[in-house]
């Protein structure tokens, strides 16, 4: 190898792991803020923690390593230019693309390695975080009562405006919702001015007492005239003692795995699979539902429709001869199988798009394990001859530059994805969208770079402009 691509190479190597290890970092903290109200009040311990944080790893690589090659690629690449390193080079007539010419090696490597990291350990990192954010939030629910929203106890929904005191004991304005057994809905309702946790949050048994409410019951009616008067039970109290056990919430395998069937979990052969296997499923249940629900509209059964009612005698005002409970029962007849003809369409209708979408999730998953690779390899051709244009090193502008380019591309691939999700434009392009809208900037750079043309030719616009624009002189 020569001393040139030895310290180019050098260069962009420490840049960029410099770089992927500051976005990553940033990224696998951020994750701890989208998953605050879950980690909150757990009481974990530094090795969940750090499981939680590890898992997450895999997740940000999708962000972080194509900004990172854009960014590094910028920053070396505008350094030299700054430096006038690459004009020393083109001295010596070694031009850009020969300098570039061992990056080229690194990144491809990176592009094919991104593959297979994207369809491994990214999936993995997915099932392992998941399952381990459902784990941790079912763990220790004493202490997961929060202010202002539900929260699941054994057989209670607890609700609390404000909590004080020492690890929230005190409590204000509490609302309970009791499941009942063999029932659905909230038949029981609880609610006082203040409570408090009087048993240790990390017991197994929650004594909670509470002051000042009310206490609602709906009873269960054995016969009509108790369901007509729908009874119930009303009482108040001063304080009143609930004891909730949460022993078997309390012992939770972080480890155990019970979510497996998401699409992000899968690797290219799983997705393909789970493809066919919801296409063929699909496929039986309009089989299905054409048998059942179609059959009446045949054209054998059309025929015979007709003719059943050509042979009845129709008076001129045959609905007038029918009695008013007739007239009546006809009506609420037809409102009936109306209602019920447009349940059924609107209910397939749903069906049909929410198995479509789920089909198109797992396509478009497939399209973006190919396209982490693909979009690094763009993006380094992007930046590269971008940061020799600029000739401006350091973490100022290339900085702006690199995050407010791949933002855009980031935006518009969700814009695009979740529009091939909705089934607006083909998965394909859904997934390939914001590649394909780069690949063509990156080859104008690399070309105007390449021949020592400007980002932006203003004075070769504004001459195009004035012939444009100017008059032609009239003939005498």
């Amino acid at each position: 190898m020569k001393i040139l691509d030895r310290y180019i190479l050098t260069k962009f190597t420490k840049t960029f792991l410099s770089v992927f290890i500051v976005f990553t970092f940033i990224l696998v903290l951020q994750a701890i803020w989208l998953y605050i109200k879950a980690l909150a009040g757990k009481d974990l311990d530094a090795e969940t923690i750090f499981l939680f944080l590890y898992y997450n790893i895999p997740l940000t690589i999708p962000l972080s390593l194509p900004l990172s090659v854009l960014l590094a690629a910028l920053l070396v690449f505008g350094e030299m230019a700054e430096n006038y390193e690459f004009a020393a080079m083109k001295s010596n007539g070694i031009s850009l693309q020969r300098a570039m010419r061992s990056l080229t090696i690194i990144i491809l490597s990176i592009g094919i390695t991104s593959f297979f990291f994207a369809n491994t350990v990214i999936p993995w990192g997915n099932l392992k975080q998941k399952n381990l954010i459902n784990n941790i939030k079912r763990m220790k629910p004493a202490m997961a009562i929060v202010e202002g929203s539900f929260e699941q106890l054994g057989d209670y929904n607890i609700k609390v405006t404000k909590k004080s005191g020492d690890n929230g004991r005190f409590l204000e304005d509490v609302i309970i919702h009791k499941k009942t057994p063999n029932r659905t809905g909230n038949f029981t309702v609880i609610k006082s001015k203040k409570g408090e946790l009087k048993s240790s949050l990390k017991s197994d048994v929650i004594q909670l007492v509470l002051y000042d409410g009310n206490y609602y019951e709906e009873m269960i009616p054995k016969t009509a005239e108790q369901r007509i008067s729908l009874p119930f039970i009303k009482g108040e109290f001063k304080e009143y003692e609930l004891n909730v056990d949460v022993s078997e919430l309390n012992e939770v395998d972080l480890d155990t795995e019970t979510v497996t069937d998401n699409q992000k979990m899968l690797r290219i052969n799983e997705l393909k699979e789970r493809i066919d296997t919801f296409v063929n499923t699909f496929e039986q249940n309009m089989k299905v539902y054409h048998q059942t629900q179609h059959t009446k509209w045949t054209p054998e059964n059309i025929d015979n429709r007709v003719k059943e009612i050509d042979s009845i005698v129709y008076k001129e005002n045959f609905f007038d001869t029918m009695s008013i409970f007739d007239q009546r029962r006809a009506i609420e007849n037809a409102i009936n199988r109306s209602k019920s003809d447009r349940s059924a369409i609107q209910s397939r209708i749903f069906f049909e798009k929410t198995e479509n979408e789920r089909l198109w999730k797992h396509e478009i998953e497939i399209h973006k394990k190919y396209v982490l690779g693909i979009a690094c390899i763009i993006l380094f051709f992007i930046g590269a001859p971008l940061g020799a244009i600029i000739r401006k090193g350091g973490l100022g502008l290339p900085l702006v530059v690199a995050v407010v380019f791949f933002l855009a591309y980031h935006f518009i691939n969700i814009g695009a994805e979740q529009s091939a999700t909705r089934g607006a434009i083909p998965v394909w392009l859904g997934a390939w969208l914001g590649t394909m809208i780069i690949f063509p900037i990156g080859v104008i750079l690399t070309y105007r770079a390449t021949s020592d043309q400007g980002f932006f030719d203003v004075g070769g616009a504004m001459d195009s402009l004035f012939r444009i624009f100017k008059k032609k002189p009239n003939k005498a």
